[in-house]
């Protein structure tokens, strides 16, 4: 299977729902528990890869988000955004593709150093943070640039009460992997 590199910005304009019950979702069973947990899916992978993760960059740029994502920052879809593109790697295979939408208002002060991650996980940042605050996750599916359908979620965090948009697209060979990890 030839595993998406990126994924269209077309694919983010899905139909996102915000779920108001732990188990509002349609997702099978095997993708409910990482759709819904809120703590560091960094975190989670690097357990469930017993320590053989690793952060590849697929780009990282200045460009416009797609409607959704403006939508979901309140912000212009004309403005200038920072995006970033990478997959979470488990044992050197793609188990998720992450999409963030940070507007450059939220990279000032100690927030800067978003801008410069490189091939650390976003994840570590946020859940070190004593400012953040996470959003209500919204649930949706996507099309991979395989055709293939895939669950993913996105939710807004607050770093400083300066918000930031991630998405996290579970792609298919995640479905092998134990959620328990112990």
């Amino acid at each position: 299977m030839i595993v998406p590199v990126a994924l269209s910005q077309n694919s983010f304009d899905t139909r996102w729902y915000t779920l108001k019950r732990p188990a509002a979702t349609d997702a099978p069973r095997i993708w409910r528990r990482w759709l819904l947990d809120r703590g560091s899916l960094t975190q989670h992978l690097v357990q469930a890869s017993q320590g053989h993760f690793r952060v590849e960059v697929v780009r990282q740029l200045w460009g416009r988000p797609s409607r959704s994502e403006a939508r979901a920052l309140n912000i212009d879809p004309r403005q200038k955004v920072l995006i970033r593109e990478v997959r979470l790697l488990g044992h050197e295979q793609p188990w998720v593709f992450a999409r963030t939408i940070i507007p450059a208002s939220t990279l000032t002060g100690k927030q800067r150093k978003l801008n410069g991650l490189g091939c650390r996980s976003l994840g570590t940042v946020l859940f070190r943070d004593p400012t953040m605050k996470r959003g209500p996750l919204q649930v949706g599916r996507l099309t991979l640039n395989s055709g293939e359908m895939a669950w993913a979620r996105r939710s807004l965090f607050y770093l400083a009460n300066k918000p930031l948009l991630v998405t996290e697209v579970f792609l298919p060979a995640l479905q092998q992997v134990n959620y328990g990890h112990k």
